[in-house]
């Protein structure tokens, strides 16, 4: 039987993700906190953050610049979006 969760993002109850997926105690709190929708939606906005800042994971600041989002997405006022971007339709 899947694990259900009240989402943050998604503020209802939805299947909860089968592992943490990241590491340490926000890890922890999404695990907790978030659905598996609500985390396809971040990977699609981690994925938007990273091409359009043209971010170098290998480097510390862009893992930590990652981690302040994926934070803000989920438990703050929402991760931001890059300077002229515009989505597509």
């Amino acid at each position: 039987m899947s694990r259900l969760v009240q989402c943050v993002k998604l503020k209802t109850e939805a299947e909860g993700l089968e592992r943490p997926t990241y590491p340490g105690e926000l890890g922890q709190r999404i695990f907790d906190n978030v659905s598996a929708q609500g985390w396809q939606q971040w990977m699609q906005q981690q994925t938007m953050l990273i091409n359009e800042n043209r971010l170098n994971m290998a480097e510390a600041k862009s893992r930590k610049f990652l981690e302040q989002q994926m934070e803000a997405f989920f438990f703050g006022g929402g991760s931001e979006i890059p300077v002229g971007f515009t989505p597509k339709a």
